[in-house]
């Protein structure tokens, strides 16, 4: 019987963990920390986005880094595939906006729980507080192959495959310490550089701290780097003190760090999407004429959020005491361009900490797209978080972890 041992109880190494012992092999899952899938908890603010039922094609679109690699393993585990093992798992299943796909609980608990399921009625040995220090190599037949690991206490695992599931960076209180880039490393990989991805940016201007907490719904943004355009993009985002969050800021944040983490760039907002320059003159126009005589700093009640107002009508420069119906053509033309391209400069953006994934990890290029296994070491496999594969937000990280955790447990498990 086939040995495997499998580093990181987090969703790709319990998945791979159970595809494994699905081909018949001696599955042992090795995590540090005191329980399994830390990560998974927290994930979709406790209610685990862990999967979205789009179309293959509208999944790869969603994919910012590598995506032709993962086309194996999403044929092996797709979207569908991963809904149905959940469903007969007993973690019953529900869809929301954006083909989202929850638990119909909306606790994470339960995602967790068909995972641990899974693992014991497959016969899983599940070893907690377990911290892997090194894998233990062999050379064999002329070629380097992954043996066994060695744990904090000394103690050696030996094993015929080891599947390095360890997780990225972020999010590192859960565990995910980069443990993972350090065997990948020592097995002879190269590690793409590590960036904190779905993150919120960091702006060099003081007035968006003056709208921390709120919210905007239906707006466009755009990421410019001088005329080149990064990111377009529509939906929520959100102020802070520190710059501006939400969806549709992390979702650019992928974009940005790709090729220009930490340079300035400019994002630019459009808080008026549905309408044109011109169509929203001719609304000012007739929201001025109709209150002649208001003041222009009350006369915006109509337009924006009332935290939004006094921001806004400094931004204008526009004095905030004259009358709406002494309003110049000139003062009313530029109010419409600062609502259609309100400009601020991200300088970078927050940390691991608060990064929902990691971008860059083992390049891909070494590794067998067909199996997950290392081209560098014999025995060795690698899924999840630790490879160069991150995707937006809506549950498409999730499936890449199901998909490479699955792919490179039944490849590990099989004696084909």
């Amino acid at each position: 019987m086939k040995r495997v041992l499998v580093i990181g109880g987090g969703a790709a190494g319990m998945m791979a963990a159970i595809g494994a012992a699905k081909e018949g092999a001696l599955v042992t899952l090795l995590e540090k920390n005191e329980k399994t899938g830390k990560k998974i908890y927290i994930t979709g603010k406790g209610r685990c986005n862990l999967t979205n039922s789009c179309e293959r094609d509208v999944f790869f679109d969603n994919m910012v880094s590598n995506g032709k690699f993962l086309y194996s393993a999403f044929n092996r585990m797709d979207n569908r595939k991963v809904m149905d093992f959940f469903e007969a798992a007993g973690c019953r299943l529900k869809e929301e906006r954006g083909n989202r796909i929850f638990p119909v609980s909306d606790h994470a608990s339960d995602v967790i729980a068909a995972l641990n399921g899974q693992m014991q009625k497959e016969k899983v040995r599940v070893c907690l507080h377990a911290q892997v220090t090194e894998i233990i190599f062999e050379e064999r037949d002329g070629e380097r192959r992954a043996a066994g690991v060695r744990l904090s206490d000394g103690k050696e695992l030996l094993a015929d495959a080891v599947i390095i599931a360890a997780g990225g960076r972020s999010y590192e209180a859960t565990g995910s310490t980069g443990d993972g880039y350090g065997f990948a490393m020592k097995a002879g990989h190269t590690v793409r550089e590590l960036k904190p991805a779905l993150v919120p940016f960091t702006v060099r201007e003081s007035w968006p701290k003056a709208l921390q907490g709120l919210s905007l719904k239906n707006v466009s943004v755009t990421l410019m780097n001088e005329k080149k355009k990064i990111y377009e993009g529509f939906g929520e985002m959100l102020f802070t003190h520190f710059g501006v969050s939400g969806p549709l800021i992390l979702s650019a944040s992928s974009y940005y760090v790709k090729k220009y983490y930490n340079m300035p760039v400019l994002l630019c907002i459009d808080l008026k999407p549905a309408l044109s320059e011109e169509q929203l003159d001719k609304r000012l126009l007739r929201d001025f004429d109709q209150n002649r005589n208001r003041q222009f700093k009350n006369a915006l009640d109509g337009l924006l959020p009332s935290k939004m107002i006094p921001v806004m009508v400094e931004l204008s420069g526009i004095s905030p005491e004259k009358r709406t119906g002494d309003l110049t053509r000139e003062e009313r033309v530029s109010l419409t361009r600062l609502l259609k391209n309100l400009t601020m400069t991200v300088t970078g953006t927050r940390g691991f900490q608060e990064a929902i994934v990691t971008q860059g990890g083992v390049n891909v290029k070494e590794v067998n797209p067909s199996t997950m296994e290392s081209k560098r070491t014999k025995g060795l496999y690698l899924a999840g978080e630790v490879l160069d594969l991150d995707a937006l937000t809506g549950g498409f990280n999730l499936q890449v972890a199901w998909s490479t955790g699955y792919l490179a447990g039944i490849s590990a498990g099989s004696n084909g």
